[in-house]
């Protein structure tokens, strides 16, 4: 309880909207998904009406299309505006900035990493606590309290190893969480982080997918005793099958997986059921297209985002890189909210073979199902007709399966030339991220 308190304290004296929001989230995620679609649409005309009366980008936008803000009453009608960009943000840089931004409590934020060269965008203060009143509500589907004892293991992008110690150790104690970098992750490393595991006995453990898969195939590799945490929260990478059952055999609980930007602010959160990913709708507006741009109901597009509360820098139908496939199934747990199956992949993840097709990310998962002993691997198209793949091998990795792997890839096309490196480790991005494929095409 004492806990409790302190958390809510300290995010209280951030923001005094934060608990009262959090309390309203809690109620409204067993809306019914045309309330939650109601509220949605009230908020977007709102937004509309202030990026069309304060914002010079989105009046020329307008007035370009022979739009008026009361044309946009629903999400149906996102349709009739074009897909934003980081290069059109960055271009016309001074066009979105707000009338009376000097009024207004925001960040500016970067983001970058494994998805190019860093990309500045500003962040409400309200729509930042607002983001983590979601959060701990998408965590919340997996039982998660206020102030329950945590363990994050990231890298930058969760904040860990950003701040100084002083900072790092105010921030751990008035959130009850310990914060491990997976920036250093030998064998000493993870020792030392199953010995803070085991001493602070978190209730959950969250951080990038392949930071805790790494962690986990230690923990089984050396038989490694470990206190089991009540559930595993993965983010910032795809959680690929395979990790999946390797954290679970670890730490003998399940994993919750989620999907999430502030850049944009959409959301979504994986529940006990596991039938998908529930999608938020108090914070923004996701949309599922189809190489048409035309809205989704079921099936694979790509992910746009349309920022509800963020009047320091709104995004309206911003591409976000990513690709969603989303279903019209309802989730046995209560919540009416729409699916996401699963977040396909950053929209780079894409290889094109000699012949001129393009080869989705998700071809080599299918591929190392079948191999066994690869901890880890990572596809590399260096040119039109070379792949390069490293594989960090456990110790009864047989080299005649590389055979295989080249079978299956010729399969799809014979004139990639393939080319293996056996290493110790995958380098990851300078946030602590890992990719599995990288195209270094242009």
């Amino acid at each position: 309880m004492f806990s409790k308190q302190i958390f809510v304290l300290v995010h209280q004296l951030g923001d005094r909207s934060f608990y009262p929001n959090y309390k309203k989230l809690l109620n409204s995620q067993w809306k019914t998904y045309s309330e939650q679609k109601e509220d949605q649409e009230k908020q977007l005309r709102h937004m509309i009406s202030f990026a069309y009366s304060n914002i010079p980008y989105y009046r020329k936008l307008f007035n370009s299309l022979k739009l008026d803000p009361s044309d946009i009453t629903g999400l149906a009608d996102l349709e009739k505006l074009p897909i934003l960009t980081k290069d059109i943000i960055k271009e016309n840089w001074e066009d979105f900035k707000p009338v009376g931004l000097d009024q207004m409590k925001y960040y500016v934020n970067s983001t970058g990493g494994s998805t190019g060269t860093p990309f500045k965008y500003r962040l409400l203060k309200y729509d930042r606590f607002l983001s983590g009143a979601m959060l701990y509500r998408g965590w919340g589907y997996a039982g998660y309290e206020l102030g329950d004892k945590m363990v994050f293991l990231a890298g930058s992008s969760l904040d860990v190893g950003s701040k100084s110690v002083i900072l790092t150790k105010a921030h751990e104690v008035s959130r009850n969480l310990r914060k491990l970098s997976s920036f250093d992750m030998g064998s000493g490393e993870m020792q030392k982080y199953a010995d803070v595991m085991n001493s602070f006995r978190p209730r959950y453990l969250r951080g990038y997918a392949s930071s805790i898969n790494l962690f986990a195939s230690y923990i089984m590799e050396n038989d490694v005793e470990i206190l089991s945490p009540s559930s595993v929260f993965t983010t910032a990478e795809k959680l690929l099958p395979n990790m999946r059952a390797n954290i679970e055999d670890a730490f003998d609980c399940d994993v919750y997986d989620a999907y999430g930007l502030n850049d944009g602010g959409v959301g979504a959160y994986e529940c006990s059921e596991h039938n998908g990913l529930h999608i938020d709708t108090e914070r923004s507006i996701m949309e599922i297209i189809d190489d048409n741009g035309s809205q989704m109901e079921d099936g694979v597009g790509s992910i746009l985002a349309t920022s509800l509360h963020n009047y320091a820098m709104p995004f309206i139908r911003y591409d976000t890189g990513d690709m969603g496939h989303i279903i019209e199934d309802q989730c046995g747990c209560g919540r009416k909210s729409k699916l996401l199956k699963e977040v396909i992949g950053r929209q780079q993840e894409m290889l094109q073979t000699p012949e001129g097709k393009f080869v989705h990310a998700s071809f080599f998962n299918y591929i190392f199902k079948y191999i066994d002993g690869a901890r880890e691997y990572q596809v590399i198209q260096t040119t039109l007709e070379k792949l390069v793949i490293k594989i960090v091998p456990h110790h009864n990795f047989d080299k005649k399966q590389l055979d295989i792997i080249t079978s299956f890839i010729h399969n799809k096309s014979p004139f990639w030339n393939v080319e293996f490196e056996i290493v110790d480790s995958i380098e990851r991005t300078k946030a602590g991220k890992y990719k599995f494929v990288i195209s270094e095409l242009k």
